[in-house]
C-alpha cells in the first residue's frame, strides 16, 4: 500500500464520521465495531469510548483509551509497526480510542502460530516487555490475510508496577539481539513522546523499566509474584 493510501486511511479514521454498527458483547469494556466515513470512502474501525470503560482496582479510571494510543505511538516511534493505526478522538458516545480494524482469516490458528515462534512475534514480546502489557492474550494477536502480525487491546499497559502477563513467553531468558538492544536504546530516549498520554510517574517507571531491560540483556522471565498468563488466555 502506498504512503498516499495510508495517509488517506489515517485521515478518514481521524476525521471521518463514525457510525457504530455493533458491540463485542464478550469484551470487558465497551468495544464497538464502527465505520469511519468521508465521502465515498469508509474504513472499518474499533471504537472504545472512555465512557464505556469499567473501573479497575489497579488502573486509574478513564485512562485506558490513552494507553491504547500510547501503545500505537510508541510502537510507531520504535519502528516496530506492530499496532494498527490508533487515535484519540470524539465519537457518538464521547471521546475514546479509534483503531483501524484488521481482517483476520477465519481459519487462522493463532495458538499454532505462536508456538511456531515467528520473528514478528518476538518483536511483539519485546514491545510487551517495554510497555508492561498485563493482558497479552492469544485473542489479542492478529495476523492479516497478507501474513502480517499485529497486536491489539493495549488498554492495560504502562502501569507503574511490574505487571507483565502474556502468552508470549517463548523467548523468556534469551539474550537480546543487537537490533533489539538498538530498539531498547531508542525507547529509552523516546519516552517523553508519551507525556501527554501517561502520568509523570508512569513515564518515570517506563524509563526505569527500559533501563532494567538493557541492564539485564535478556528477555524477562515470569514473575513469581504475579500471574504470568492472563486469564482466560484467549
Amino acid at each position: 500500500m502506498s504512503d498516499q493510501s495510508l495517509d488517506l486511511i489515517h485521515e478518514i479514521i481521524r476525521e471521518g464520521e463514525l457510525e457504530v454498527e455493533g458491540r463485542f458483547v464478550d469484551a470487558s469494556n465497551a468495544t464497538l465495531f464502527a465505520h469511519a466515513s468521508h465521502g465515498e470512502n469508509s474504513i472499518p474501525v474499533i471504537y472504545k469510548p472512555i465512557a464505556g470503560e469499567r473501573p479497575l482496582w489497579d488502573f486509574p479510571d478513564g485512562t485506558l483509551a490513552n494507553r491504547e494510543v500510547a501503545a500505537y505511538r510508541f510502537s510507531r516511534e520504535l519502528g516496530l509497526d506492530l499496532i494498527p493505526f490508533t487515535v484519540l478522538r470524539n465519537g457518538p458516545f464521547g471521546p475514546g480510542s479509534v483503531q483501524q480494524w484488521i481482517d483476520v482469516p477465519d481459519e487462522l490458528d493463532i495458538v499454532a502460530l505462536v508456538r511456531s515462534e515467528p520473528d514478528q512475534l518476538r518483536k511483539l514480546a519485546l514491545f510487551d516487555a517495554i510497555a508492561n502489557n498485563t493482558d497479552r492474550k492469544f485473542g489479542h494477536i492478529l495476523q492479516d490475510k497478507d501474513g502480517k502480525y499485529f497486536g491489539c487491546d493495549h488498554g492495560l499497559c504502562f502501569h507503574e508496577e511490574d505487571k507483565l502477563r502474556t502468552v508470549l513467553w517463548n523467548w523468556s531468558g534469551l539474550p537480546f539481539r543487537d537490533d533489539e538492544i538498538s530498539t531498547l536504546k531508542k525507547a529509552l530516549v523516546s519516552v517523553d513522546i508519551l507525556s501527554d498520554l501517561l502520568s509523570a510517574d508512569e513515564i518515570a517507571a517506563l524509563r526505569d523499566r527500559i533501563q532494567e531491560l538493557l541492564s539485564s540483556g535478556h528477555f524477562p522471565e515470569p514473575s513469581e509474584d504475579w500471574p504470568p498468563v492472563p486469564f482466560p488466555p484467549f
